[in-house]
């Protein structure tokens, strides 16, 4: 479709200089690095030498990508977790990983159905993947498909076996699906996704010229066979004009916490506030910019009280080295909002990992979530080969690194090489890492501050579907 994603670049030059353009010196260095990288050879298990870490945090297991899982681009993408399963994204498929002993993960199966990203959500029976790269079908055995109208949207697996996921249904959306949210319904026989696409091309059948909305798709629970799209919900006025700061021309990443009835959206121009009492209809309630340090408005979380957002920043589109002095402490990072009494977002700092990288590694802000302490607001984020980030926003205008795992670059030598960390989550007591080329990292932190979180059992993450922990 002419859209831009990682899938469909010739290179990371390529890539580079298609939207490094937004990056450069935003008036000044970035501060030194706050911590060195100190290797941590001394407290990592054999075969996982030469990890860099800080002291209060180490890696314990990996579990590298294997066949089929072993091509060229079968990227590693995100995750989400039920029991004691994790399951991730793969731009070839999925994998179920058994993570009952968190040292110990095994590979339960991994299912070929390629289509990028494969944007992943479970929750009881049901798995879910976003496609946004056109195939010649919609199920697992398709090809790749005409850029200008082959099929993207969403696949629905029933997961009652894990080791044997059964393909259910697919659903097609205006421009593909990106990412998707689920979103329990009020009434628990329903559920819906919030499906995110972008980049409309005025040469496709499928994905043209303004694409302001997103695709909301009602699931009946015991009957995911009847799935259907049952709104496409206009949510800016851009129309065909998106050459205005603060345009766009769809979401990247939604958010919700359906207990508060609140989402967040980031919509590429900008972060948006929406109302989502009325699960189908889902209501903007503010939209935000900065053009100055913002470029990609990549995805948010809200913290545990719903009294903030942080809002992340994918300067380059994840594959430039934008963890550098000249681009600055203020770009390609965290911006933190409070979110007012009349539900009104309004900017406190900023915050990007203290670590200069190298020029070879593809490096910004990408997908984390809450570690649940309670009291406060402590984060754990994916920056790709700026590796896992342990960042404390209690003080949302001082946040601050506590703690980060990294493995240091995968070339140090000519063109850049896609890698990294794509998603970091905390669930039951550990820190669970997909990276695009090194498979699933296991990753544990011993710290005062975090401790309080491993008494925190969940039955299932989402990490777009934020649910409350007791403060």
């Amino acid at each position: 479709m002419g859209r831009w994603r990682i899938g469909a670049l010739a290179s990371v030059t390529g890539a580079v200089l298609l939207l490094g353009g937004c990056a450069g010196d935003p008036g000044g260095s970035a501060s030194p690095p706050a911590t060195t990288k100190a290797p941590g050879a001394a407290q990592t298990p054999p075969g996982l030498a030469g990890v860099q870490h800080s002291a209060n945090a180490r890696l314990v297991a990996n579990v590298p990508l294997s066949a089929p899982f072993d091509g060229e681009e079968s990227w590693g993408t995100d995750l989400a977790f039920q029991g004691n399963y994790a399951y991730v994204g793969n731009y070839d498929g999925f994998t179920v990983h058994d993570i009952s002993d968190p040292a110990k993960p095994k590979v339960v199966t991994r299912v070929v159905c390629p289509g990028g990203q494969n944007d992943i959500s479970v929750t009881g029976n049901l798995l879910f993947l976003s496609v946004d790269d056109p195939r010649d079908g919609d199920k697992c055995d398709s090809g790749k498909g005409d850029p200008f109208g082959g099929w993207e949207g969403i696949r629905i697996f029933d997961i009652s076996d894990k080791t044997h996921p059964r393909y259910v249904k697919s659903l097609a959306t205006a421009c593909g699906s990106h990412t998707h949210t689920l979103v329990p319904g009020k009434d628990p026989s329903k559920l819906y996704l919030y499906v995110s696409s972008f980049g409309p091309d005025p040469n496709s059948a499928t994905c043209k010229p303004p694409h302001d909305s997103i695709a909301v798709i009602e699931v009946p629970v015991d009957d995911p066979g009847q799935a259907k799209i049952v709104n496409q919900p206009v949510l800016f006025n851009d129309g065909d004009d998106d050459s205005r700061p603060g345009a766009t021309s769809g979401c990247h990443d939604i958010t919700v916490y359906p207990e508060k009835d609140l989402a967040a959206g980031a919509c590429l121009g900008n972060g948006i506030l929406m109302d989502i009492s009325d699960r189908a209809r889902p209501k903007v309630l503010q939209e935000i910019t900065d053009t100055e340090n913002f470029s990609v408005w990549h995805s948010a979380t809200f913290s545990n009280d719903g009294s903030r957002v942080i809002f992340s920043d994918e300067l380059g589109g994840g594959v430039a080295p934008t963890c550098d002095a000249k681009t600055g402490p203020t770009r390609g990072a965290d911006a933190i909002y409070d979110i007012t009494a009349d539900r009104k977002l309004q900017r406190r700092g900023y915050f990007k990992i203290p670590r200069y990288q190298t020029e070879t590694e593809n490096c910004v802000a990408h997908n984390g979530a809450l570690i649940p302490v309670p009291g406060k607001t402590i984060l754990v984020q994916a920056w790709y080969q700026g590796g896992i980030s342990v960042a404390d926003f209690t003080d949302p205008d001082h946040p601050k690194e506590i703690a980060y795992v990294e493995r240091g670059p995968l070339t140090t030598t000519g063109e850049p090489k896609l890698g990294g960390s794509w998603s970091a989550y905390y669930y039951n007591g550990y820190i669970y890492s997909s990276d695009i080329t090194k498979g699933l990292d296991v990753i544990a932190i011993d710290d005062p501050l975090t401790d309080p979180a491993k008494s925190v059992k969940l039955a299932e993450l989402n990490a777009q579907t934020q649910v409350s922990y007791p403060e």
